[in-house]
C-alpha cells in the first residue's frame, strides 16, 4: 500500500522585485520581512522533510520560519535570462514584441533563459518524482514554482499559468495517495498578529 504524502508549498517572503514588478535576480528579502515571517512560523505543521529553492530569498524565508532545509535545485525559479533584475515595464518598453510573444507562446524564450513550457515540464517532473515520498514535506520556493505545481496537479494547459496568483508568504497544500496528486488548499495565508504590516 502506498504511503500518503502531504506537500506544503510556501511562497518566499516579499522582495524588492515583488514590490517593483521586476523579473527577480538573486535578491534578498525586503527589510523587516523576516519579522513578518517569524510571526506566522507557528502556523506551519511539523514536517518530515524541508526543501528550499537555492535562491537567497527562499533560503532566508526558510531561516526566518525556523526551518532546517535542504536545497533542491529543481525548485529554482524560472531562469529569466537577460531580463533578470529588470522591471517588466522597462523590458516591455524596450522589447514589446518579445514580451508579448513570451506571455502568449509557452515555448518562447526571448530572454535567452527558460521557456514557460520547459519550466512547467521541470516542475511536473519534480512532482512525479516526489509522489511516493510519504509523510509531510514543506517546500519553500517561488510563486512561479507553485503555479506550475498547481497546473501539474490539475493537468491544466500551459496557457493557464498566467491565471494563478500566488502571494508572498502564502501556503498551498497538496496530497498524494501514491497514484496522483490532489490540490487540498490554495493561497491560504496564515493569519498575522495585529500590528504587522502586510
Amino acid at each position: 500500500m502506498a504511503r500518503a504524502t502531504r506537500l506544503t508549498l510556501v511562497c518566499h517572503g516579499a522582495t524588492p522585485a515583488v514590490r517593483t514588478g521586476a523579473f527577480p535576480a538573486d535578491e534578498a528579502l525586503e527589510p523587516g520581512e523576516a519579522q513578518n515571517l517569524q510571526a506566522i512560523a507557528g502556523h506551519l505543521r511539523r514536517a518530515h522533510h524541508v526543501l528550499t529553492s537555492p535562491a537567497l530569498r527562499a533560503r532566508q524565508t526558510a531561516d526566518a520560519l525556523g526551518l532546517e532545509s535542504v536545497v533542491d535545485t529543481a525548485l529554482a525559479d524560472i531562469d529569466y535570462g537577460k531580463w533578470a533584475g529588470r522591471t517588466l515595464a522597462a523590458v516591455h518598453q524596450a522589447h514589446p514584441d518579445d514580451v508579448t510573444d513570451w506571455m502568449n507562446n509557452p515555448a518562447s524564450a526571448p530572454h535567452g533563459g527558460e521557456s514557460i513550457h520547459d519550466f512547467l515540464v521541470r516542475i511536473a517532473d519534480w512532482m512525479s518524482a516526489h509522489m511516493h515520498d510519504g509523510g509531510h514535506t514543506i517546500v519553500v520556493t517561488h510563486a512561479s514554482v507553485i503555479r506550475a505545481a498547481v497546473l501539474s496537479v490539475l493537468q491544466a494547459p500551459d496557457s493557464a499559468f498566467w491565471r494563478i496568483d500566488v502571494e508572498p508568504r502564502s501556503c498551498t497544500e497538496m496530497s498524494s495517495d501514491g497514484r496522483r496528486w490532489m490540490l487540498r488548499a490554495a493561497a491560504c495565508v496564515p493569519p498575522r498578529p495585529t500590528g504587522l504590516l502586510p
